[in-house]
């Protein structure tokens, strides 16, 4: 009885800690994702110029076209 113990806590061990490490993997990814956003944003709208002057139109037309990707909204 003791070795089944051991086992069921090992897989949950093993469980948990996978799972923080595919957690961190996501945050990672999504950090990545949002930074490559802005810098995609910034060069839409610089257009090879130093300043930008960014309007609300853009984040709107962007909110209803992106709107299937969780996570992305106005």
């Amino acid at each position: 009885m003791i070795e089944f113990v051991r086992l069921i806590e090992g897989i949950g061990t093993l469980h948990t800690r996978l799972q923080s490490h595919a957690a961190n993997a996501v945050n990672q990814a999504l950090t990545i994702r949002n930074w490559l956003i802005g810098f995609y944003i910034v060069e839409f709208e610089l257009h090879g110029k130093n300043r930008a002057s960014y309007g609300e139109s853009l984040i709107d037309q962007m909110a209803q076209n992106l709107n299937h990707i969780k996570g992305l909204d106005r």
